[in-house]
Formats: structure tokens, C-alpha cells, sequence
């Protein structure tokens, strides 16, 4: 067989495999999927019934905070089993906790949320200049943030998320 006949071939099995093989990939890629902790299904089974989570990515409030009002909604009809109810506040108050007041706090609360959790706001660590370059890629991908804002929420962001010390 000439190295065309060969490549053609070596085409059509694996054009061929393929199908057969996605099933395998599929689920080898699901078994390394975590598994969202407790608290988290808990949240979604039940604030995720009646809302969506943006209620819960723009209050950023403590464990105080989510305490009261996890009992207001549940009060209103949400359904939590009592023993559910610190594990859910526990989650609530540490990856939707309390951010840093100052200046550009309720711009990052109200304008960043609606794409993005506070998860990855509080993970990413930048320098002034890297905090302006993902400001100004997400003003190119349409993030509605004026003139007067950028500034005051990139100060934030350079404040309060920026590079660990070395």
C-alpha cells in the first residue's frame, strides 16, 4: 500500500473509531467531574426553585447575614431540612461571604456578577495592569461598565485582589 492508500485509511479508522470511542471519553472526563460539595446542593435543590443565584452573588454577606436570611426565605416557603440549614449557611458565608467594603465594592457587586461569581474574582490575584487588561477584555466582550467606573472598581480589584506577596 503507497503512503496515500496508507494515510486514507489510517482517515477512516479513526473517523470510524471515533464514535465509538466518545462514549469512553465521555465518561473517563465525568469520573474526574467534582462533586459539588453539600452545601452547594443544597443551595441549588432549594434557592435554585424559586430564583436564580444572582440574588445570592450580589450580597456578598456574612455568616450573620446569610443566617437571617436563610431563615427569612425559608420562612417565605423555601424548603431546607433544619439540619441542612448551618451547612447551608457554611457554604454561603465562605465562597458567597462578605467582600471588602470600599469604593468600587458595589460596582464589582453589581456589574462583574452578572457574568461572573465572586469565586473567581476572589481567586484571581493581579498586578493594577493585569486587573486593567481583564477590565478592558471584558469591555470588549460588552460588560456594561462606564468611564466613571472603571477606574474606582479597578482600584478595588488592585487593593483588595492583588498580587500575593511574594
Amino acid at each position: 500500500m503507497n503512503a496515500r492508500a496508507h494515510n486514507a485509511h489510517l482517515a477512516v479508522l479513526v473517523l470510524v473509531g471515533l464514535p465509538l470511542a466518545a462514549p469512553a471519553i465521555d465518561a473517563a472526563a465525568g469520573q474526574d467531574a467534582p462533586k459539588p460539595e453539600r452545601g452547594e446542593q443544597i443551595m441549588n435543590a432549594a434557592c435554585a426553585t424559586c430564583h436564580d443565584l444572582r440574588p445570592i452573588e450580589t450580597q456578598a454577606l456574612d455568616e450573620a447575614g446569610w443566617t437571617k436570611e436563610v431563615k427569612s426565605m425559608i420562612e417565605q416557603g423555601a424548603e431546607v431540612k433544619s439540619n441542612d440549614v448551618p451547612v447551608l449557611i457554611d457554604y454561603l458565608a465562605r465562597f458567597h461571604g462578605p467582600l471588602p467594603d470600599g469604593p468600587g465594592r458595589e460596582v464589582l457587586l453589581d456589574i462583574c456578577t452578572r457574568c461572573h461569581d465572586l469565586q473567581r474574582v476572589r481567586r484571581e490575584r493581579n498586578t493594577a495592569e493585569g486587573w486593567l487588561e481583564i477590565l478592558d477584555a471584558m469591555l470588549n466582550e460588552g460588560a456594561p461598565l462606564t468611564e466613571k467606573d472603571l477606574p474606582v472598581l479597578l482600584r478595588y480589584l488592585a487593593r483588595n485582589f492583588g498580587q500575593a506577596p511574594r
